[in-house]
């Protein structure tokens, strides 16, 4: 189905709401802070976002997702990368920190401050210092006794 409305990028941010993110799928890449620009034009949708690690996994398979989803404005959609500022956790929303918090990561926070995502205790313990991806350390709550994923924070 191809839109007929006036195409914005207020519109186009609503659709890249429903996008989530490949490896944390309780995130939206508009919660994760990754939209940096929308460019909409009578010719093309331009959407500039950024990567939390330069060596993140799931790039590719973002932007294929981000193009799929704007695809019904029946616009042609260029998707980039881009490195014009650094993506910090600062850029990640309150709705964004829940989502983490549903998939059983905790928020960023520092070591010393960082609380279970399953009972929000503050008995917990750094493991390692490197989980299962760059950007997340691997933690165990003492008073539930799970162990964790931290964002970390940068």
């Amino acid at each position: 189905m191809v839109m007929t409305v006036p195409i914005t990028a207020d519109i186009v941010r609503t659709l890249l709401g429903a996008v989530h993110d490949p490896e944390i799928p309780t995130v939206s890449v508009v919660d994760l802070g990754l939209v940096h620009a929308i460019s909409v034009t009578d010719e093309r949708i331009a959407i500039e976002l950024l990567p939390t690690f330069v060596a993140c996994p799931a790039l590719e398979v973002i932007r294929s997702t981000v193009a799929d989803a704007i695809a019904p404005l029946g616009r042609p959609v260029d998707v980039a990368f881009t490195f014009a500022i650094p993506w910090t956790t600062s850029r990640l929303t309150a709705a964004g920190k829940a989502g983490l918090r549903a998939a059983g990561i905790a928020p960023p926070a520092e070591p010393s401050a960082v609380r279970c995502p399953f009972c929000d205790g503050s008995s917990v313990v750094m493991d390692s210092a490197f989980g299962p991806t760059l950007c997340r350390s691997l933690f165990y709550c003492r008073t539930c006794r799970q162990p964790f994923e931290a964002f970390k924070p940068i």
